[in-house]
């Protein structure tokens, strides 16, 4: 299953198609998603420098991690990254996300800046990490100065949309993924998310705007208010080396792959394994429909839909506010009664597909 996401990024998209997304996901009962999203970053680097991905370079955006630590994970690997630096670039939001020590830099009160900033030429500091329009620029500027112009492509690693929403709104974080999804140079795109640390409609928009969701849970659960027991510490202690993993892959025809795994975390790295017999989950040849009335909307028009009924319990706002909210509350109506057609249309060919397996 792990070699199944490594070849979607591996492939990347097809002429005229957005481009593979993957959203990494895990919670506080299990933290293993920077170890995943590592391992990721290390499988598709090699198949950049072997020549067997279609991107040929990756642009990492890293937020929660120094520039250090993913060259020295690829170093760990034993890839030479001094002689690989024509292919990667990692666009620096950790050093200085706000300018604050360029600033200080600037007024004298501060003798010298972090050496987080001048780790390599791999590195490229970014200070206005609240501004997604200009984060996407400089994503893009990154990635053409590794490829070049042209059909040319390359992929985009970002390890934690968590900080992307503590600066900005989430309409803002998800349009910016949107528009790298749709550019014409990105092979494919994947993020660290920590579910837990965001209400469920904000981890349903970014869901939705991925074409794999890969979450991580605990392979025991714990029993409410008995944390304290000594069973259920050494469920803890169980849980803190291994766990589920859960993926999700939208196929093109609007079919839904859902398979499991057991991650194992070791010194030595992370590893995959079949889960146990009664555990074990592969719906991939199940004929069950799931069908996604949204499917055809925008992911501003989903964030729009989920905060209408508190913006209508809202009184308080002005006359003209409230105009528009029906205005676009009619739109979305027209916009729904679109995505009928289109779900009718996908139902009729989803029905021909039933009626004939092998085709």
């Amino acid at each position: 299953m792990a070699e199944s996401i490594y070849r979607a990024l591996r492939d990347g998209a097809l002429e005229g198609e957005l481009a593979p997304a993957l959203t990494i996901k895990d919670s506080v009962a299990s933290p293993f998603a920077l170890q995943v999203f590592s391992h990721v970053i290390s499988q598709l680097f090699s198949s950049i420098l072997a020549g067997k991905s279609q991107s040929r370079g990756l642009v990492v955006v890293s937020f929660s991690r120094s520039p250090s630590f993913y060259l020295d994970l690829l170093k760990n690997k034993g890839t030479d990254v001094a002689s690989s630096n024509k292919q990667i670039q990692i666009l620096d939001c950790y050093s200085d996300p706000l300018g604050w020590k360029d600033q200080l830099a600037g007024s004298r009160n501060f003798t010298a800046l972090s050496n987080e900033a001048m780790v390599s030429s791999n590195a490229i500091v970014f200070r206005e990490v609240k501004h997604m329009d200009k984060l996407y620029n400089s994503i893009i500027e990154l990635g053409k100065g590794l490829v070049g112009g042209g059909k040319i492509r390359f992929s985009i690693a970002i390890d934690s949309a968590d900080e992307m929403l503590r600066h900005a709104p989430v309409s803002s974080v998800a349009r910016l993924l949107s528009n790298l999804r749709s550019h014409d140079q990105i092979s494919s795109i994947f993020w660290l998310l920590h579910s837990d640390l965001h209400e469920a409609r904000v981890t349903a928009v970014l869901e939705y705007l991925s074409s794999i969701v890969a979450s991580l849970e605990p392979s025991h659960q714990l029993a409410n208010g008995q944390r304290g027991d000594l069973e259920n510490f050494s469920l803890i202690k169980h849980n803190s080396k291994k766990g589920k993993f859960h993926v999700r892959f939208k196929k093109r025809n609007g079919r839904v792959r859902v398979m499991s795994e057991e991650v194992h975390i070791e010194q030595s790295g992370i590893n995959f394994a079949s889960l146990p017999s009664e555990g074990a989950i592969n719906q991939g040849l199940v004929p069950k429909v799931m069908v996604n009335p949204y499917k055809f909307m925008m992911a501003g028009d989903l964030w729009w839909i989920a905060n209408m009924r508190d913006q209508f319990l809202q009184w308080k706002m002005c006359r003209q506010t409230r105009t528009a909210a029906v205005v676009r509350l009619f739109i979305t109506v027209i916009q729904m009664m679109r995505c009928l057609i289109l779900m009718r249309t996908q139902m009729m060919i989803w029905i021909s597909d039933y009626a004939c397996p092998i085709c």
